[in-house]
């Protein structure tokens, strides 16, 4: 058959451990069979971004940016031992957040249902998106231990003079305090990212905080969203027929539960990192959990799997033994990525062949063939293919796919 043409790059964004072993198993059987694509390379593995002292993460994010399509490799973000093992020059960030940096955007993490794999909350039938807001909140919080009684205040001073004070609280006694803070325009970003996935996935889009307690601060949130929706959104749901709307936390987190799934649900930071994790839970594996950078723009993505590079595995495959690793999410890095090549350029066959490659996955496991983690979910009797049994078993079916759509 012949391979479907992709006018632009792809940017490709190389791991570690056993999810590199994986990465290029996936391009070599799944991808380059079909496509005819330009992949502008980049070694993100641990012993390269120190060779490079981590330019290599700059210029694949800056490549990102440029080309608007990122498709990435689990990678590791080194700890003390990581150091010690592989004798870095230093402990190298997170490459995940210097791309993010870097690009801008919100991260969503999105559930891939296979119906065969029990879920936790059985009624989620349809995904559910939670996007982060990954700015300030606790996470950039100034925090301390009061040590004994005292008044607390905070005070801004502005450079144009203007002086806000509040007091907090007087304390009787030894306790704690902390101050936290957000950017408008940070929170505008994340209010365009996130109504943009909503398009991008054809999913109504909720905003969830407690504005009934911080008025001032989640109140802000509410405002924000609410004016870019009415001011560049509003038509463009109305003709797709989606909604948008603010909810108070404990009312989305009840709803969630008692609703089929099918929407995006943008986070503040807190609650978008306890959330995603509740949600992962609750439809069944982290193994079938898809990330996907989009920008405020709508225009640049970047995508990875949700989990990490699987390290037990790898040190059983570096001994020469069979491993049983879930590529899924790994296969749907790409074809998230792959999808928006496709809208970008207005290729047709190119969205065609990731949403029939999504298929092929999610059609497989569900007539019994998958990896060890989603067979130990699925029971007892159940039984599993090894990590490349697993991948031949996709590849073969995705030809007869390809195969019977030329026909």
């Amino acid at each position: 058959m012949n391979k479907i043409k992709v006018a632009n790059p792809v940017v490709e964004l190389d791991g570690d451990e056993m999810t590199r072993i994986i990465w290029h198993l996936i391009r070599d059987k799944l991808i380059h069979p079909y496509l005819d694509i330009d992949l502008e390379y980049y070694d993100l593995s641990i012993q390269n971004r120190d060779a490079t002292e981590d330019q290599v993460t700059i210029d694949a994010a800056n490549a990102v940016k440029r080309w608007g399509v990122g498709v990435k490799c689990a990678t590791i973000t080194p700890d003390d031992a990581r150091v010690v093992e592989f004798n870095l020059k230093e402990m190298w960030k997170s490459p995940n957040g210097t791309i993010r940096n870097i690009l801008g955007g919100v991260i969503f993490r999105e559930p891939i249902i296979c119906r065969n794999v029990p879920r936790l909350v059985p009624g989620w039938t349809a995904p559910i998106v939670v996007g982060r807001h990954a700015f300030g909140d606790q996470y950039r919080a100034t925090d301390f231990r009061v040590p004994g009684k005292g008044r607390l205040t905070i005070k801004f001073e502005g450079d144009d003079g203007k002086v806000i004070e509040r007091e907090v609280f007087n304390f009787p006694g030894p306790g704690v305090a902390l101050a936290m803070y957000n950017l408008d325009d940070s929170i505008r970003d994340f209010a365009r990212a996130s109504l943009n996935y909503g398009l991008l996935r054809k999913y109504p889009v909720y905003l969830s905080t407690k504005n009934t307690i911080l008025k001032a601060y989640d109140g802000r949130f509410k405002e924000i969203f609410q004016e870019v929706y009415e001011n560049e959104f509003k038509a463009q749901y109305l003709a797709a027929r989606l909604t948008y709307e603010h909810r108070l936390i404990d009312d989305m987190v009840a709803s969630a539960l008692k609703w089929s799934g099918g929407y995006v649900w943008a986070c503040k930071n807190y609650d978008g990192d306890v959330q995603s994790d509740t949600v992962a839970q609750g439809f069944g594996s982290l193994g079938l959990m898809t990330s996907v950078l989009l920008t405020p723009d709508g225009k640049t993505v970047e995508a990875e799997a949700a989990h990490g590079t699987v390290t037990r595995h790898y040190r059983e495959y570096q001994k020469g033994r069979d491993t049983s690793t879930n590529s899924i999410a790994s296969i749907f890095a790409w074809t998230r990525g792959l999808a928006h090549r496709a809208e970008l350029d207005d290729n047709a066959k190119l969205a065609k062949f990731a949403a029939t490659l999504e298929k092929v996955c999610v059609d497989t496991v569900e007539a019994g063939y998958m990896t060890k983690d989603l067979a130990l979910l699925v029971g007892d009797q159940q039984r599993w293919l090894s990590t490349t049994g697993f991948l031949d078993r996709i590849s073969e079916n995705m030809h007869r796919a390809m195969e019977s759509a030329a026909a």
